[in-house]
């Protein structure tokens, strides 16, 4: 039968699917739309397929958090390049991504995955994302997720266009512009500054014996303490610990934006004390798009001549 240029319109519209795709797709089932979107869903998942081993490094951090501050997500979604990562018909199916995992009861990416995906439940969430990467042409991965919820306060930030995102939950009983301005500070904080800890109560002992062990065979081996006896290696060595814990401990961290040199618990102290509530910092969480991934560097005029090849 003969297919409108309506018709392939319609189905593009639908499915998001390349005009000659949808004209295929009508001409192989007689022009019936539900049986041409099941096919180029059969068809996305093959090309889906194919574009799997291509490694995905590239892509955004996005977080939601509820308009009452007590619930929050935040996922990493990647791509293969950096140029699809800035795409708005990426960004919108990550800020989806991004819902979903708010209220999700997914413990994993794989359970994640599995379940149906909210805005379509014909499908699930591991069918969108095959969908998607058929239709952008480009490898994607749901790499990772986390949610809070919160008896106390909590806000997100985002840096660079979704490079890096971050959510900050307080332990709070107050509310308000000023609470919510130092939150976020905290959370350009941790963007700027990646700590592994918020405090050092967070630290384990294991973690500081490991590390002072190091610093002492450090202190041996230099000439300068040749003759310097154990104990004051030791005594030396811990100064060398503390410093480095106030690098890696949030709330010892010096406040990047204080024009004196107070730490960050020092500034939320002193902004709890200035509203009079209780404020202090629970939990952070901080991802940066890629750190980990192995990044594919490739001649781009390569590829583009290998892809007119055919090959």
């Amino acid at each position: 039968m003969a297919i409108s240029a309506a018709q392939v319109k319609e189905l593009r519209e639908m499915s998001g699917a390349g005009m000659m795709d949808c004209k295929k797709a009508l001409t192989e089932t007689d022009g019936d739309f539900d049986k041409a979107v099941e096919w180029l869903r059969e068809k996305g998942l093959a090309t889906a397929q194919k574009k799997a081993g291509r490694i995905a490094a590239e892509g955004i951090v996005a977080t939601t958090v509820s308009a009452d501050g007590k619930s929050a997500a935040i996922v990493e979604v990647n791509a293969e390049t950096d140029f699809v990562a800035k795409n708005d018909v990426f960004r919108d199916y990550v800020a989806e991504v991004c819902a979903q995992c708010q209220t999700t009861t997914a413990k994993d990416v794989e359970a994640f995955k599995a379940e149906p995906w909210a805005l379509d439940t014909s499908m699930t969430v591991a069918d969108k994302l095959a969908a998607m990467i058929a239709k952008i042409g480009e490898n994607m991965n749901i790499r990772r997720f986390e949610k809070i919820e919160s008896d106390g306060l909590i806000v997100s930030y985002i840096h660079a266009g979704g490079k890096i995102g971050v959510l900050v939950e307080a332990d709070t009983d107050g509310s308000g512009a000023e609470i919510e301005e130092c939150l976020k500070n905290v959370a350009m904080q941790v963007a700027a500054m990646n700590p592994k800890y918020v405090s050092t109560d967070e630290v384990s002992e294991e973690y500081k014996q490991h590390e002072l062990e190091i610093l002492i065979a450090q202190a041996k081996n230099d000439p300068k303490n040749e003759k310097k006896p154990d104990n004051i290696i030791e005594k030396m060595v811990q100064g060398r610990l503390n410093k480095e814990l106030k690098e890696v401990c949030l709330l010892e961290q010096e406040y990047v934006k204080a024009e004196n040199k107070e730490t960050v618990a020092a500034y939320v102290a002193s902004v709890a004390k200035a509203c009079g509530c209780k404020l202090a910092i629970k939990k952070v969480v901080r991802f940066e798009t890629g750190e980990g991934l192995e990044k594919k560097n490739e001649d781009f005029a390569a590829e583009v001549a290998k892809q007119m090849s055919g090959n």
